[in-house]
């Protein structure tokens, strides 16, 4: 039911919206701030908001992309609050560790491990060459490459419900395959993004679909059925853009591209079947962990048995001389004694991020035990959000600020949804509306910043040891975070949807118009 009226009947339910502490992130505000801050509640903001002044400066001014010099900025940040805390420092240094420990980041930490091994022994056993093939041999050309990639990648989020690990396996696999076919690496990296988003915000397996849909007193079935609408008519003009952009920009001029693909073959896409493997698993309700464990072992399996890699590929112990253990197939003689492989390659890579997303999350908790969010409670509900209208635009415009602020959008989601819980509930918006809301712009944006951790995910498969740039010793291999933005075209319109949703009640109901069914049952 679509609704615009501009003032909603008062809700009926006076219980408290759930505050997110079960997902391991509650708003601070039970029994007030647990950091005393000189300058109030607003100054346990500092470290956040120099993070992200640090990371415009170095990302859009330097145009320095990647998460090492983004951890000196979350470090310096976090140290510079220390000196506002009134009276001992423990509590602060508490908060640090109490962030560090919350399940939202080890849940994209792990995310990030399982599909980086994934994505690498794929690569390994010639997957990237085995689309190389495909592309050409079905006349997917550079113009058309960017939209496949944008609809294969939310197929790929959609069934397994991780962004992160869709961009992980796309950045690795289909990304290269692209570029050396002549697709533009700008367009092509924003629309695997593009893609991540799209999954994302639909996956019921998701944990930001799980979080808005709890969070907000709504079932999972029925969020994801009414975001349908939103999702599609967010995608349809994404697909027509990433057309457009593929025909108009054209592809980086690369030497010896021609070489790589005259040598491709057919017998790396036998991987398919490990990426269906994955697929099916995590549809059927298994955790990810499994699914893409399962992934791993088909992937291995089938590298061995039909010969696409050796096992020292997957994984080596390098030595300096030879011995006894030099005939086993894992153990090479090397200049330099270490571990490698693509089990190994595919999960170093990403300790840089990890550091960064550990260090985000514990600043979030400052804010949060410091009274930050509830600060910005109260801004909201008693002094922006005055009508239903800019109730649903603050819902909108605070969940996108918040992500802003913090770039690992499951967290961001768990720190705003409170808020969004309380307004909506002040003007009796539905939890299936609140949701959308919630988790549309907490997803859309994740993968649009040049900090965020969607991006930055993606930019790490490239850079990082054992990464793309290494792997094919080609710069255009590589794609500045800052350089996609205007480019995530179905995060974009996705917001702006919201936007005009918020603005002329599209799609808006109230609670008494439909009620969860889990409410309804109990």
């Amino acid at each position: 039911m679509t609704e615009t009226r501009d003032v909603a009947p008062p809700a009926t339910d006076g219980g408290e919206p759930p505050d997110g502490s079960e997902f391991g992130v509650g708003d601070g505000s039970d029994d007030g701030p647990r950091i005393e801050f000189r300058g109030g509640k607003w100054a346990s903001t500092v470290p956040l908001v120099f993070f992200i002044a640090w990371a415009i400066f170095q990302s859009g001014v330097l145009g320095i992309g990647g998460p090492d010099g983004l951890v000196v900025g979350a470090l310096v940040g976090t140290i510079l609050g220390l000196f506002l805390v009134r009276g001992n420092w423990k509590t602060y240094a508490d908060a640090i560790f109490e962030g560090m420990t919350q399940r939202v980041a080890a849940t994209a930490i792990v995310a990030w491990l399982w599909a980086g091994m994934f994505a690498d022994t794929l690569q390994v056993g010639g997957f990237v060459e085995g689309l190389i093939f495909a592309a050409d041999a079905l006349n997917v050309g550079a113009a058309t490459f960017p939209a496949a990639a944008f609809i294969l990648c939310g197929l790929l989020a959609t069934g397994i419900g991780t962004g992160y690990g869709a961009t992980i396996a796309f950045v690795t696999l289909f990304f290269p395959a692209g570029v050396l076919i002549g697709a533009n690496p700008v367009l092509l990296f924003a629309a695997i993004l593009s893609g991540a988003v799209f999954g994302d915000n639909l996956a019921p397996v998701s944990d930001t679909t799980i979080v808005s849909a709890v969070t907000q007193d709504a079932d999972i079935g029925g969020v994801v059925a009414s975001r349908f609408k939103y999702a599609i008519a967010a995608a349809i003009p994404a697909f027509a853009a990433y057309l457009i952009a593929g025909a108009a920009m054209a592809g980086a001029s690369l030497e010896g591209s021609a070489a790589l693909r005259e040598a491709a073959t057919a017998t790396g896409l036998v991987h398919l079947i490990s990426m269906g493997v994955v697929i099916a698993t995590a549809v059927a309700g298994r955790h990810i962990v499994e699914a893409v464990s399962w992934g791993i072992v088909v992937a291995v399996a089938f590298n061995l048995a039909f010969g696409l890699s050796s096992v020292s590929d997957i994984v080596a112990f390098t030595v300096t001389e030879t011995g006894q253990f030099t005939s086993l197939p894992f153990v090479v003689v090397g200049e330099t004694a270490g571990v490698g492989g693509s089990l190994y390659t595919g999960a170093i890579g990403f300790f840089p991020l990890i550091v960064l997303t550990l260090l985000i999350v514990s600043m979030a908790q400052i804010m949060i035990r410091g009274g930050g969010f509830a600060a910005i409670q109260e801004l909201l509900l008693n002094r922006v959000a005055t009508t239903v209208r800019r109730a649903e635009l603050t819902m909108v415009l605070g969940t996108a600020t918040i992500n802003g602020m913090i770039t690992i959008n499951t967290a961001a989601e768990i720190a705003i949804a409170p808020y969004v819980a309380r307004i909506g509930e002040k003007f009796n918006i539905n939890g299936y509306r609140r949701a959308n809301i919630l988790d549309a712009n907490t997803s859309a944006l994740g993968y649009i910043f040049p900090w965020a951790g969607g991006v930055l995910v993606g930019y790490q498969v490239m850079i990082g040891e054992g990464g793309l740039r290494a792997e094919y010793g080609l710069d255009a291999m590589v794609v500045n975070p800052i350089e996609v933005v205007p480019y995530v075209f179905h995060g974009w319109f996705l917001l702006a949807i919201f936007v005009v949703a918020a603005i002329t009640g599209f799609g808006r109901e109230y609670i008494p118009d439909r009620a969860s069914e889990e409410v309804s049952r109990a």
